[in-house]
């Protein structure tokens, strides 16, 4: 399995916990890291071979403007989309990231990291 990465997503949304997070709004980074076949893309050298970047991006972008309490939430939530909508893809991996969360001190970020696998039985679509 080879890997596609799109590294340092930033967004401004309306997650958190607490009411006022919600309101206010803050700054969050998404890392995220699929798995699948890119041996056709090499090859071809054609974007239909592959995963589309900017689809990626679109989604996870779209994930990110629905606000959620909890970080675990959103990070399922783009898990969910990927597997669904590319049924090519084996693995994802995603990272969210709050910046300056409101924890009473010092603390860059809050990290969630969350992966999942395509279930063994689940079909495969040969078109991508």
């Amino acid at each position: 399995m080879e890997q596609i990465a799109l590294e340092g997503m930033e967004f401004f949304a309306f997650h958190g916990y607490y009411d006022e997070e919600q309101k206010i709004g803050n700054k969050y980074g998404v890392d995220l890291y699929i798995q699948t076949d890119l041996h056709a893309a090499g090859a071809s050298d054609k974007l239909q071979e592959t995963v589309n970047y900017e689809v990626l991006y679109r989604l996870v972008a779209e994930e990110m403007l629905a606000p959620a309490r909890l970080l675990e939430h959103v990070g399922h939530r783009v898990m969910d989309r990927i597997l669904t909508q590319f049924p090519h893809v084996y693995t994802v991996k995603v990272c969210v990231s709050k910046f300056n969360p409101p924890l009473g001190g010092i603390c860059r970020r809050a990290r969630i990291t969350l992966k999942r696998k395509r279930a063994q039985n689940a079909p495969q679509n040969p078109e991508k």
